[in-house]
């Protein structure tokens, strides 16, 4: 019988959480504990770290897992890297559900960057209007170019501040389409906006939603993830629980 333990928090994990609970396989996804009220899921739900290499092993092996699915976000890398070694530690099957990236198409205006502190050192310069779409972790880094007054979304209102001088906070829970982030980024005037490859379609509105209004990018590229097996459908993950002999590691 298998025991799946998904690493989650990603529409990917949501839909493989609903087709591992409509076939009745036993199932457990898991959420970091970033966001304060996570989606209700199907299968049973763990929140919360697991304490590092360390404690992801022990986890595996306490609760007797057969299969390891890194349904994780793109830039969740050190997760990622973590879950590959304790995979091959345990002897424990893994797979990756990823999404794929997003590429530039007639009428982008990208800067591609490597990372946060590329992205931080090119806004540079005189006071824009920037919405800063990265969700909340690495909004501070920014507060070393105060000039710019900063849009900034977030899906559950934060313990504290974010340390940027001149900011609005919008709290609200995607998905958004297009005709949402046009709205958003005129009413607010937006002049460049800064987000991660994410990939995907969830959170692809805000990208034709710039190219529409004709506003230039800075588009962070994604962390090179360990030697892995991936897939790109949760469907692709069941026939591998089924069918696949490689186990991934």
């Amino acid at each position: 019988m298998s025991n799946v333990l998904v690493l989650g928090g990603t529409t990917e994990a949501s839909g493989l959480a609903a087709l591992l609970a409509a076939r009745g396989t036993a199932a457990v996804l898991s959420y970091a504990g970033r966001v304060a009220s996570p989606k209700v899921q199907p299968i049973p739900v763990r929140i919360g770290g697991f304490g590092g290499l360390d404690g992801l092993v022990g986890y595996l092996r306490d609760h007797a897992v057969t299969h390891l699915v890194d349904a994780t976000h793109p830039f969740a890398a050190r997760m990622s890297a973590t879950a590959v070694i304790a995979a091959a530690h345990t002897g424990v099957a893994y797979i990756a559900l990823t999404r794929p990236a997003w590429t530039p198409v007639a009428g982008d205006r990208w800067t591609m960057l490597a990372d946060i502190d590329a992205a931080v050192a090119a806004l540079a310069g005189p006071s824009r209007r920037v919405m800063l779409a990265l969700g909340r972790m690495h909004v501070d880094a920014f507060s070393v170019q105060p000039q710019h007054d900063y849009l900034l979304r977030f899906v559950d209102t934060p313990d504290r501040p974010p340390g940027l001088p001149r900011h609005h906070l919008v709290v609200d829970r995607g998905p958004f389409d297009v005709e949402d982030e046009r709205c958003l980024m005129g009413a607010h005037g937006i002049e460049i906006m800064v987000c991660k490859n994410a990939g995907g379609t969830g959170a692809q509105a805000k990208i034709v939603a710039a190219r529409a209004l004709g506003l230039p990018v800075i588009m962070i590229a994604r962390p090179v993830p360990p030697p892995r097996l991936e897939v790109h459908a949760a469907e692709d993950v069941l026939h591998w629980l089924d069918h696949a002999a490689d186990r991934g590691v």
